[in-house]
């Protein structure tokens, strides 16, 4: 009998995060990882903020990342969160707490980080553009990290979830995929998109049963050099390419007129 037979099925996607919060807590990382911050814990009111306002009920399209980036969601709880995109795009800015040991190059400022995450600028961005508001975008899509956890060696540098060793990435990625799982069963999506090659393959290895499709967009993280010729438009061709562009559903581009309300 797996976990979720044992606990019991999530019935939000809040039940969803904490649960996969609880289980990546327990678990212990060993050199050259020295510091492991769970924005899913200290940021979980901004984070469940997002989850509540736009993960509600069927979504068609699923955007599937890798982990946080520092200056993302380690700071602001929403994936791809660069600060300014979550304020002004999602309308959602709270109060953000601290992990329990920070690192001194990579501290938590939250909401107050002035340090911008060009990955969440560039795809947050071309969400902006393609769809106009959040609420425009949400009606079809959703975006979701595959792992919760911001690995960090001794002198600050990321370290990625494919880079743990394998005793390390076993326990992890049970508890990912589970979560997958269970955000797939609640958001019914059609098409699963990994936003990278890591995430698709986790995509594939933990849903064997999805009879929707599964693809890959091309990471916007500026460390790619493809990603700095034209990420907007290889995303673009990338989402055509899965039958989601201009001409396979309308909602693609359309522009809507309301701003977000914002949370606080």
């Amino acid at each position: 009998m797996n976990m979720v037979a044992r606990r019991g099925r999530a019935t939000t996607l809040v039940d969803v995060s904490r649960r996969l919060s609880a289980a990546v807590s327990a678990l212990e990382f060993s050199p050259p990882v020295t510091h492991v911050y769970n924005p899913l814990d200290y940021a979980r009111r901004s984070h469940e903020a997002y989850v509540t306002r736009y993960g509600g009920g069927q979504r068609r399209v699923v955007l599937l990342g890798m982990n946080p980036g520092p200056f993302g969601m380690a700071q602001t709880g929403v994936p791809f969160g660069d600060v300014a995109m979550v304020r002004d795009f999602l309308g959602i800015e709270t109060a953000v707490g601290r992990p329990a040991r920070q690192h001194p190059k990579r501290t938590i400022e939250g909401f107050d980080c002035t340090r911008s995450e060009i990955s969440g600028t560039r795809l947050w961005g071309w969400i902006r553009d393609r769809f106009g508001t959040a609420d425009a975008f949400f009606r079809d899509f959703f975006v979701v990290n595959y792992c919760p956890l911001v690995f960090m060696e001794d002198s600050g540098r990321n370290r990625t979830p494919d880079k743990l060793s394998p005793h390390e990435r076993q326990p992890l990625f049970a508890a990912c995929d589970e979560a997958l799982q269970e955000i797939v069963r609640l958001l019914r999506p059609e098409v699963l998109v990994g936003v990278g090659g890591f995430a698709e393959r986790r995509a594939r290895e933990a849903l064997p049963e999805f009879s929707g499709r599964i693809g890959s967009m091309l990471h916007p993280s500026p460390a790619s050099p493809l990603a700095n010729r034209d990420w907007a438009g290889q995303a673009d061709a990338a989402l055509r390419a899965l039958g989601l562009g201009t001409g396979g559903t309308e909602r693609f581009t359309h522009r809507g007129t309301e701003a977000p309300r914002r949370v606080e």
